[in-house]
């Protein structure tokens, strides 16, 4: 069975750190471009981050630029989302996509084939 399987989420205090991962099972990475998503209560889904297949390619939204940081491991078949200085609006729950496979697939948010069923991000104190 293809899935992704999002962990790393819990509560943190305001200006803490979380790091996400977003591990596939039942195929490889290495041919998809990965995007990170989250969702607050009663919010529209915002795009976080993502990383082409190659890993040379990333984008971050501009609420989360400077405090994120997007990175994949191939050999883990996992993709990480490291989150610093974290604030009570990045509470979400957040989610990761694939989009391939194919070669050289650019960074990304838009036809993702595979979800997660994604983590709960509480950033509070």
């Amino acid at each position: 069975q293809l899935q992704l399987v999002e962990s790393g989420g819990g509560l943190v205090q305001p200006g803490g750190s979380l790091r996400l991962s977003c591990a596939a099972s039942g195929f490889s990475l290495d041919y998809y471009a990965i995007g990170w998503f989250r969702q607050a209560p009663g919010k529209e889904r915002e795009e976080v981050s993502c990383i082409s297949s190659s890993g040379g390619n990333t984008n971050y939204g501009d609420s989360v630029k400077g405090r994120f940081t997007i990175s994949r491991d191939n050999a883990k078949n996992t993709v990480y989302l490291q989150m610093n200085s974290l604030k009570p609006e990045d509470t979400a729950v957040y989610y990761c996509a694939a989009d391939g496979p194919r070669i050289d697939v650019v960074c990304n948010y838009y036809g993702m084939d595979y979800w997660g069923k994604g983590t709960l991000v509480t950033v509070s104190s």
